[in-house]
């Protein structure tokens, strides 16, 4: 199996341990040559019935569009989860939601913050090497700063 993400895959934020997660917006179709994740967490309103059918191992999170984890409790086990599913050279974790930026922008922070990121400069980081626009409210920025 291929290590974990290779340099240059869109989307793929790098965190200062050298884990790599990649930020996807659904709503952009998965090129046919991109590599597939091993590991995906998805970040919506309700649950795609569409994620049964993906070839790798999911999970859902609650998550509506431009607000917070409806579970926050969970959000915190999921999320730590897929970080530490990062460290393993063998997995591929994808973080996506509908466009990519503001929960999955959120989501990436957070991992940022797990991976030892100070809390309030977890958006910054994510903004510099996953998206500018990302982390799109105030309260998703509140929530990453009080994820520490």
């Amino acid at each position: 199996m291929t290590a974990s993400w290779d340099e240059g895959t869109p989307g793929v934020l790098r965190l200062p341990s050298g884990r790599a997660v990649r930020g996807r917006g659904l709503r952009n179709t998965l090129a046919p040559a991109l590599v597939r994740p091993t590991y995906g967490v998805y970040l919506l309103g309700r649950q795609p019935s569409t994620l049964a059918e993906l070839p790798w191992e999911t999970r859902w999170l609650r998550w509506p569009d431009f607000r917070l984890p409806t579970d926050r409790a969970a959000a915190r086990t999921v999320l730590t989860d897929a970080w530490e599913r990062a460290a393993d050279p063998a997995q591929r974790v994808e973080i996506a939601c509908g466009g990519g930026r503001g929960r999955t922008g959120t989501a990436l922070a957070c991992l940022a913050v797990l991976d030892g990121v100070p809390p309030e400069e977890a958006v910054q980081f994510v903004r510099r090497n996953y998206d500018r626009h990302a982390v799109e409210t105030p309260w998703q920025r509140r929530y990453v700063r009080t994820f520490g």
